[in-house]
């Protein structure tokens, strides 16, 4: 496993990167409502990266045709946006987006309710955006990789949530997937220790039920086995010898 250190001259530019997509997300954010469809975001993503000067990770990624990944309800990552795709009040869908800008990528995600959903739902939400913000608090030098894993697969299971195995988060930098593999799930005080100028997209994947998922035969969406909703929060995270970063908040 070679794991990429950053200089801070290159976490800066990856702070660019990250601030840039923050504003995709920001932009596209209002028009998640009843009666949008996913391709409808994916022209407000594609728009704004354009207007920002960067250009879309996700896109021609291993043939992946679009800018976003909108996943509704049980698809848990990589739904594609498609007009026939229409949101409905108790919808949720999670929207992941990368972009590149003078050569560094970043990584994002965030899972919305559409109108109002159910309790279970709203829980769903706020435990998997907990768990990602405990986790960044364990991106500090000296520590070890898995004391992130451990901390989202601590507090999701305590709440009795499904914590997804088939996919992990991961390092990023001038490669969207850069060593070392970031999972949601672990043992405290294993894995590689965690260093300054590590940069690091953790990704919590949070289903209701089971943790199992499957691909459909797009070949890309991946969703519940057991049908349940799934949630999906992700930042891009620089370890710092002061502490985590979040370059993309």
């Amino acid at each position: 496993m070679a794991i990429m250190i950053k200089t801070p001259q290159e976490i800066e530019k990856m702070r660019v990167s990250g601030i840039a997509l923050r504003k995709v997300h920001d932009a596209i954010a209002p028009h998640v409502v009843p009666g949008a469809s996913t391709m409808d975001l994916e022209e407000v993503a594609v728009a704004k990266i354009a207007e920002l000067g960067g250009k879309a990770a996700f896109k021609g990624y291993h043939g992946y045709p679009s800018a976003l990944c909108t996943s509704i309800n049980e698809e848990v990552v990589h739904g594609m946006p498609n007009a026939k795709r229409v949101l409905k009040e108790g919808d949720i869908v999670s929207i992941d987006c990368g972009v590149i800008i003078d050569g560094f990528y970043s990584d994002a995600a965030v899972t919305y309710a559409v109108g109002k959903v159910t309790p279970q739902v709203e829980k769903l939400l706020a435990v998997t955006k907990r768990s990602l913000e405990a986790a960044i608090e364990q991106a500090q030098p000296g520590g070890r990789l898995f004391d992130i894993s451990a901390t989202v697969q601590e507090i999701c299971e305590a709440e009795g949530f499904g914590v997804v195995r088939d996919f992990v988060g991961h390092g990023i930098g001038r490669s969207m997937h850069e060593d070392p593999q970031v999972p949601n799930f672990g043992t405290r005080g294993k894995g590689p220790r965690l260093k300054a100028g590590m940069v690091l997209a953790i990704e919590p994947m949070i289903n209701v039920g089971g943790p199992e998922v499957k691909v459909l035969k797009d070949g890309w969406t991946a969703v519940t086995v057991d049908g349940s909703y799934s949630a999906h929060f992700e930042h891009t995270v620089a370890i710092t010898k002061d502490g985590p970063v979040v370059l993309t908040r």
